[in-house]
């Protein structure tokens, strides 16, 4: 189900940022990074294997899969230090774990736009599951047209030495929204396209993000008619 896309550590970025003090001066143990970045990852798969469950049920009782697919990610080392920079945080890993909450992260892809919130009442429910922070994109979007879930939160990871509570950052959104995200980021995140240019057709990329959500919104109603899907 999880279409993995691991970025765990790569040192030749972390090479580079040592060669510049000012994005990171004050990691004097990769040994402890490490541990951090296992530690989210063992987060995240287990906040994977949660929804993996739910999915699988819902396919036996309901004949309804809400989950299309899911992509499990790291957060590379260039970009924790470039985030780290401009919330204006020394690098540390105290700061790290103080202030950063996306390390670890599952972009959860849905059919319809009723079963992102689906998963996320299914998920949040659960006794070992904690909600930190929660951010709709769907019912606001940004001014860029940008639609998504964003949600943060805790689960136990059991370890040799103990349980360790740590943070995952889940994304949901529909199929559209994810089509309209990659494609939007792409051009408007793309080095060699004039800054003018992507101003100019702004407008164009916010106006298409509407499209795909009505889309959703009609076939989410035949699929009900035609099913009689309820939960």
């Amino acid at each position: 189900m999880i279409l993995e896309r691991r970025n765990f550590m790569n040192f030749n970025k972390l090479g580079t940022n040592i060669k510049q003090p000012k994005d990171m001066p004050d990691i004097k143990n990769l040994q402890k990074l490490g541990k951090l970045y296992q530690l989210g990852e063992a987060g995240a798969n287990e906040i994977g294997t949660k929804l993996e469950n739910l999915d699988a049920e819902f396919q036996v009782n309901y004949d309804h899969n809400p989950i299309h697919h899911m992509e499990e990610r790291m957060k590379d080392v260039q970009s924790l230090a470039e985030k780290m920079r401009r919330k204006g945080y020394e690098m540390t890993i105290d700061n790290i774990e103080m202030h950063i909450f996306d390390i670890a992260g599952i972009r959860v892809i849905t059919n319809y736009i009723d079963d992102v919130y689906l998963i996320e009442k299914l998920l949040v429910n659960q006794s070992d599951v904690t909600l930190i922070k929660r951010k709709d994109y769907i019912k606001n979007p940004k001014a860029s047209g940008y639609r998504s879930l964003h949600l943060v939160v805790s689960v136990p990871v059991f370890q040799s030495k103990g349980s360790r509570d740590v943070n995952v950052e889940i994304q949901i959104r529909t199929v559209g929204m994810d089509m309209w995200a990659s494609l939007e980021h792409k051009l408007r995140y793309k080095n060699d396209i004039d800054d003018k240019l992507v101003s100019q057709y702004s407008n164009d990329l916010h106006g298409y993000a509407e499209e795909p959500s009505g889309i959703e919104t009609k076939m989410q109603g035949i699929y009900k008619k035609l099913n009689n899907y309820e939960v």
